[in-house]
């Protein structure tokens, strides 16, 4: 008897499994497998979860016909129909489509906690580390404008973006590292923003006032930089090493970064280094002093813990940028160099510059030279139901500008900036399903002049702190969102002097009496603000929602605005502030609708922007028309104050048919226009002040991307891709005293490919991406360049004035993950 049950025992399985039946398969995403997505039989409890090769299996299935679903986050969900018969193995493979959607995403940027996109009333972007990558540029703004419609940027050659949000920018869009507000004199038009954009994980543009969040300086936008937080088994040392050339100014970058997970700790270094020499196009050659070195160090440390989690982040950034100021020979246009001190210096005696120094990589004397440190904490601690978020920062940015040919070693600029940045926030425990924030940040700020020969602004002490409260509710599909915000801003410096240097014949600080001349006389000032914002995102489905929002933005007016009265050697211009200011404010109301359908993605976003006290710069004319020339060879700007108005849209309409999984389609336009309303200055001006200062013209880009669906030996992940971008004609300037003038039209072509290379074990070995930017060589000059206004001349032998942007751009960038 007991022979009999061992034996049944032993047959039980095998009579179970011809009783029912068994599925398995492999999901992939094109040729790449789908770990730990999931799937589920219709009408059952059984279900399963891919393992790290994309293979699964589902037991013990009663015969029948079922629906199967595979779903995975990103990716959008499949449902088979699947016939299991008792006692056989059926096989089901699936490949998944990444889901261009990203309403599903979890932001954290002008939130005060994470937010699913698809809950946020207020305008908001994301691009991917992988989306940045595949956009390979000189620098993280350039690819972001690229990847975002409605921002674009200021230019001062390759390496020098500052970012503009819907014709805004300045200190008008706030840019964040990783939730600290980044503070390196951004009012500067000469250099780019201090960060490593190998480290970059993630970006969060927010495309509207952000002053309810951060106060003053978000009344655009705000750009948050997030470093790469990479996850790894315990104990094991991963990271990557990114290599990166650019064939037009030959620029070379490396970056190396670690990692480490020690159960509850985790450890981050970066380092990188980049290298360019000048950049050419087909007009102007190769433009000289364009080049640049920069050096990047960053280390992270955190620990998660039941409690919450601590993280510690430190980043050095050291940049040698040179100088540009396009003087040239009049008839043969080639580039001269400066070798005399401006009271005594001759455009048309300057030497022309040699053919080996525009391809050196060895940095000019007339230079920039950008140090910036941060460090900084982010601590979470959970109480409950809620939460305490504290963060404080130190930032340190010193610099220099070397403008002097004669004494090369003698700073024109040699500016400190020391800055403290706080940042806390309480998380109520939900009450009645309403979710609210109250929370109080700020900075407080010194600027310190060194030994220098220029000083453009005073030395100057800032504190600015504000506190808000934020609130949220959930209605079924409705979200409603909305606080109020009081800000304080103190600002004061005392009298700076100016006196004569014996030493080597130019300026240096002074005290009162003797040869000083007073430069800024003393200043104390108070600036406040109330700004808020409401806003409501209805889910009509899954696939379609509305967004309505209306924000009043602050900002105060920054240093250069009320208190600059001297030249910026870098810049080339002497700037004229006007200490009477008062604060700009801003109305902006947005309407979006989103509608992620089967096989395409519709977005059109619009918004209406009046800002009070709007701050412009203008150059400066005398009573005849004729430019004010303080320092010779430099522009003076004088700041003004008026009433503005902004309004435009962006619309993105994306193609991904299901049944070509290998295409993509996608499609965006972006258009501003900006209003100056000073009636009387418009009228004196006979109409060439109704525009406002650096307006993007009507930009159409459009993405035709295929990607291969399965691997061709060890390269996976292949991809092609072709885009156009099309720049219409910028005729709406500021075209009083000549600040502005009109700029053609335009369009450029671009292509890229890419892979991702596995060894026998299917472990990623490298990542390929290969890069053509302005494929056929165009001619263009952006409206948002700076360098097409450094001219001398009246006209040129070849009908061409000013510099133009760069060439084609060929690049490669290979990234090694261990």
């Amino acid at each position: 008897m007991k022979i009999l049950y061992l034996l049944l025992l032993l047959a039980a399985p095998a009579l179970s499994f011809a009783q029912s039946g068994v599925l398995k398969g492999r999901l992939t995403s094109g040729s790449e497998p789908l770990t730990y997505a999931t799937i589920t039989l219709s009408g059952t409890k059984i279900g399963a979860t891919t393992n790290e090769k994309g293979f699964y299996e589902l037991p013990n299935v009663s015969p029948g016909n079922y629906f199967v679903s595979f779903s995975a986050i990103g990716y959008l969900a499949e449902k088979f129909g699947v016939t299991i018969n008792s006692g056989q193995i059926a096989v089901l493979n699936g490949n998944l489509k990444e889901n261009s959607s990203k309403l599903d995403e979890v932001v954290v940027t002008g939130v005060s906690r994470r937010t699913e996109l698809k809950r946020n009333p207020v305008p908001i972007a994301v691009m991917s580390k992988r989306e940045m990558n595949e956009n390979v540029n000189n620098n993280v703004i350039d690819a972001i404008v690229k990847g975002v419609p409605g921002v674009n940027a200021v230019t001062t050659g390759p390496n020098i973006s500052k970012p503009f949000i819907r014709g805004l920018g300045y200190n008008r869009v706030l840019t964040l590292y990783e939730g600290v507000r980044q503070e390196g004199q951004q009012w500067g038009d000469e250099h780019g923003i201090e960060v490593d954009q190998y480290a970059i994980g993630r970006a969060e543009v927010i495309k509207g006032p952000a002053s309810l969040t951060y106060g003053s300086d978000a009344i655009a936008g705000v750009i948050n930089l997030i470093p790469s937080l990479p996850e790894g088994a315990n104990g094991i040392l991963k990271g990557d090493y990114i290599v990166d050339y650019h064939t037009n100014n030959g620029m070379v970058g490396t970056s190396l970064g670690l990692a480490l997970k020690n159960n509850d700790w985790r450890y981050i270094l970066r380092g990188t280094a980049k290298a360019a020499h000048d950049y050419r196009n087909k007009i102007d050659g190769f433009v000289y002093n364009t080049g640049y070195t920069e050096y990047n160090l960053s280390g992270v440390v955190r620990v998660d813990k039941n409690w919450g989690y601590s993280q510690i982040v430190a980043t050095l950034y050291n940049d040698q940028q040179e100088i540009p100021d396009g003087s040239r020979d009049s008839l043969t246009r080639r580039f001269t160099k400066q070798t005399s001190e401006s009271l005594s210096d001759n455009i048309k005696k300057r030497v022309p510059v040699h053919y080996n120094d525009l391809k050196a990589y060895e940095i000019a004397a007339l230079k920039q030279h950008i140090q910036h440190y941060r460090l900084y904490t982010h601590n979470q601690i959970k109480l409950g139901e809620s939460t305490l978020n504290t963060s404080i920062g130190l930032q340190q940015s010193v610099r220099k500008e070397y403008s002097h040919p004669t004494l090369v070693q003698q700073a024109g600029l040699n500016v400190v900036l020391n800055t403290l940045n706080y940042d806390f926030k309480y998380n109520l425990t939900p009450i009645a399903g309403i979710e609210s924030t109250l929370g109080v940040n700020g900075m407080y700020q010194t600027n310190t002049s060194k030994d220098a020969t220029d000083f453009p602004i005073p030395d100057y002490n800032l504190f600015d702190a504000g506190i808000f409260l934020f609130a949220k509710k959930t209605f079924n599909k409705l979200d409603l969102s909305g606080g109020i915000r009081y800000d304080n801003r103190t600002i004061n410096w005392d009298a700076f002097y100016v006196a004569p240097n014996p030493e080597n014949g130019f300026a240096k600080k002074g005290t009162a009496g003797g040869n000083a001349q007073l430069q800024f006389p003393s200043f104390k000032h108070r600036y406040t603000g109330i700004s808020g914002s409401v806003g409501i995102t209805y889910n009509l489905s899954e696939r379609l929602l509305l967004k309505a929002n209306i924000a009043r933005g602050y900002r105060a007016p920054n240093i250069t605005e009320i208190g600059s009265n001297g030249l910026d050697p870098g810049a080339h211009i002497v700037y004229l502030g006007n200490r009477s200011f008062i604060p700009e404010f801003s109305l902006q109301e947005d309407v979006g609708i989103i509608s992620y359908l089967k096989d395409v993605d519709l977005m059109a976003e619009l918004f209406n922007n009046q800002i009070n006290n709007y701050i412009y710069q203008a150059k400066l004319t005398d009573a005849n028309g004729n430019p004010v020339i303080i320092v010779p060879g430099n522009t003076t700007y004088a700041y003004q104050q008026s009433k503005a108005r902004l309004y435009g849209a962006e619309f993105t309409v994306n193609l991904h048919p299901r049944k070509l999984k290998w295409l993509a389609f996608n499609n965006s336009m972006s258009y501003v226009t900006g209003l100056n309303q000073n009636k009387q200055l418009i009228k004196q001006s006979n109409g060439q002040a109704k525009y406002l200062p650096f307006i993007p013209p009507l930009h159409l880009r459009s993405e035709l991307k295929v990607t291969l669906q399965k691997a061709y030996g060890q390269f996976s992940k292949i991809y092609f891709k072709a885009d156009v971008d099309a720049f219409a004609a910028q005729n709406r300037f500021y075209g009083f005293d000549n600040t502005e003038t009109a700029t053609p039209g335009y369009t450029l072509f671009n292509i890229g490919a890419g892979t991702t290379v596995k060894n026998k074990s299917e472990k990623t070995v490298c990542e390929l991406f290969f890069q053509v930017d302005n494929l056929f060589d165009t001619a263009y000059q952006s409206n948002l360049n700076r360098l097409k206004y450094f001219e001398y001349y009246q006209s040129s032998p070849t009908g061409k004035l000013g510099i133009y942007n760069i060439g084609r751009n060929v690049s490669f960038k290979a990234v090694f993950p261990f």
